[in-house]
């Protein structure tokens, strides 16, 4: 099982979405067959078996193991991750093309960004496999500015360290990698 699954196909997302296959999507963390799970959720184990089929046929479950009782065989499934993530790509293409929005200092272009984030490090993820590990990098803190001049004092500030830093270990025969720098106000609700 991955950590995080990042979800490209949008009929996968729509199929991940639904309120019954996200449930059990969830209740798949702890392997489980059929028959177990309908008996957790309350549903019909027939219809835990059409929802599972839907869900193993976009990859988003798949068999944990077999086992046989007589001359029946249960499958015990697993959600394929512990979680999910639809990236925006499966909505729309150009969701994840910062270089469609010319403002850099817009909300749109930090959104392109973000989204060019998920799908990368998605693709990543993918790559590397269960148990790869991918290099990663994540400063997440918060600051208070007083004013907008402080905020602008502390954009010049901080883009004049990342191009200190980028041009003293930048090297054109190395292996490139992305770095997005990002600030945004938080919404009222999270705060």
């Amino acid at each position: 099982m991955q950590d995080v699954e990042v979800i490209e196909d949008a009929v996968a997302a729509a199929v991940a979405l639904d309120p019954v296959r996200a449930r059990l999507l969830r209740e798949l963390a702890v392997p489980a067959s059929a028959a177990g799970l309908a008996a957790r959720v309350g549903l019909p184990r027939q219809k835990v078996n059409y929802h599972l089929r839907a869900l193993e046929a976009h990859g988003l479950v798949e068999l944990a193991e077999e086992r046989r009782h007589g001359g029946i065989t249960e499958r015990v499934l697993r959600a394929s991750a512990a979680s999910y993530v639809v990236s925006p790509a499966a909505v729309s293409a150009g969701a994840a093309d910062p270089d469609a929005t010319p403002d850099r200092v817009s909300a749109r272009y930090l959104v392109a960004v973000a989204a060019r984030v998920v799908r990368e490090v998605g693709a990543l993820v993918r790559r590397a496999g269960t148990g790869g590990r991918v290099p990663t990098l994540t400063v997440d803190t918060q600051i208070g500015f007083r004013s907008a001049a402080d905020r602008a004092a502390f954009a010049e500030d901080l883009t004049a360290a990342v191009l200190d830093l980028a041009a003293r270990y930048h090297h054109d025969d190395g292996r490139p990698h992305r770095l997005v720098v990002a600030a945004h106000p938080i919404p009222e609700e999270d705060s």
